[in-house]
């Protein structure tokens, strides 16, 4: 049996995670879905840290991958600290230590992809390590620059990167590449954030708008999906049920559960979204018009049987 998710931003609740094996303070979290929703491969939630916030330094046996949703936020790793705004996002892989600290005058949000799920039956697969060396480089953290080839975990995003009219290279940020390269088809426009290229091993993070007459027909993955509305309104349908989501708004969508999408509003909708665990290299979309397509022509032919099946004796072909 398949299943979903749908989080409401009107009943959305931050506060501060019991579980945790570090020190912390001033910071909460929105969880959107996680083991207890029947997750398997995706623990998804927003954070928030007020300015003078701390999260001590630790370490997680699964993959973490961010993106800024407002204000600013510091980030310690082994590497170096950086500092951390609106557009940003990047990935910390398994193992790495990692802290975070507050900044600016408000604070911070970011959603986070947790891949898999974390366990609750093993300390939410993290642990506290030794606070991060109190060098130069953490005492003075710096803004990331997505243009020197140096930077490997990070990336920047912007509302205007979604137009496909904007993409000449006078007008990227960065150097035109499969990087900076959008899908676009059927009024739909997809950005790829946080995937293999960048590092990511067990899951990807995307930011995908649908024009006014920007539609999904119905289909479902081998994987999870989860989807925070960033702009806009959208209807959608998760296993014959229908929903409409606007801005805070999220949903998941469990491995096998038949979704679809159209704009609702007269304007592009937005969301930010996730799939876990990577999509195959083929058939990561079940259209179910196409196997009902099949199901059309097998009747037009006849109905003739599988020459591979053979008949039970008492039941009928």
């Amino acid at each position: 049996m398949t299943h979903h998710v749908i989080r409401r931003a009107v009943d959305a609740t931050f506060a501060a995670p019991p579980q945790l094996p570090y020190a912390s303070m001033g910071f909460t979290r929105r969880t959107v879905v996680g083991e207890e929703d029947g997750s398997v491969h995706t623990g998804f939630g927003v954070c928030e840290l007020t300015p003078n916030g701390v999260i001590g330094a630790h370490v997680h046996s699964y993959e973490e991958s961010f993106h800024l949703l407002s204000g600013t936020v510091i980030l310690d790793t082994p590497e170096g600290s950086y500092l951390l705004e609106e557009g940003d996002y990047g990935l910390l892989p398994t193992g790495v230590p990692h802290a975070w600290r507050g900044a600016g005058d408000t604070a911070a949000r970011w959603a986070e992809m947790l891949a898999p799920v974390p366990r609750a039956r093993y300390g939410h697969d993290t642990r506290a390590v030794p606070a991060l060396p109190d060098r130069e480089s953490f005492r003075e953290p710096v803004r990331i620059d997505v243009r020197d080839p140096r930077t490997r975990s990070f990336g920047h995003f912007e509302a205007a990167q979604m137009d496909p009219g904007k993409q000449s290279q006078d007008l990227l940020a960065v150097s035109a590449s499969m990087r900076t390269a959008l899908l676009v088809y059927s009024g739909i426009t997809v950005k790829m954030m946080v995937d293999a290229d960048l590092g990511a091993v067990a899951s990807t993070m995307f930011m995908v708008q649908y024009a006014a007459d920007g539609v999904a027909g119905a289909h479902d993955h081998p994987f999870e999906e989860t989807y925070l509305i960033v702009e806009g309104t959208v209807d959608a349908t998760f296993d014959g049920e229908r929903y409409r989501l606007g801005v805070g708004d999220a949903a998941w969508a469990g491995a096998g559960c038949v979704h679809s999408f159209t704009n609702a509003g007269t304007g592009p909708v937005r969301w930010l979204e996730t799939q876990a665990p990577q999509p195959p290299s083929r058939h990561s979309y079940r259209f179910a018009r196409d196997w009902d397509h099949l199901r059309d022509v097998l009747g037009e032919e006849g109905g003739a049987r599988n020459p591979m099946s053979r008949d039970v004796p008492g039941e009928r072909p």
